[in-house]
């Protein structure tokens, strides 16, 4: 009931930028939190940074100062702005978002995932 498309990663130079781009399509009533996780080869997925409706933001250590999270509200779309990217940012993308849908008379609120990007940063 909630489809999550993520666009914007690929290979990029240390010490440069990308923009990731997450937008939510369906039937669904609202976006509530929605958030960018990541996971390298062989670790487990880890949080990047989470951003709420209302625009409070919460980032993991390592990409303070470093990466920005935002949404458009209206376009239901995250975005995660990328800079002084280092080789351990290396990793595939997700973007989550937790989605409220009807289920008869009653809603219902589920996180959905999307597909991830790939993101390298390598010389």
């Amino acid at each position: 009931q909630v489809q999550l498309v993520e666009s914007g990663g690929g290979l990029v130079q240390p010490g440069g930028s990308l923009r990731l781009s997450c937008a939510a399509s369906g039937a669904f009533i609202s976006i509530n939190a929605m958030g960018w996780y990541r996971q390298a080869p062989g670790k487990e997925r880890e949080l990047v940074a989470t951003i709420t409706r209302g625009g409070i933001t919460n980032y993991v250590d390592s990409v303070k100062g470093r990466f920005t999270i935002s949404r458009d509200n209206a376009k239901n779309t995250v975005y995660l702005q990328m800079n002084s990217l280092k080789p351990e940012d290396t990793a595939v993308y997700y973007c989550n978002g937790d989605g409220t849908v009807w289920k008869g008379l009653k809603t219902t609120t589920t996180t959905y995932w999307g597909q991830g990007t790939q993101v390298t940063v390598s010389s």
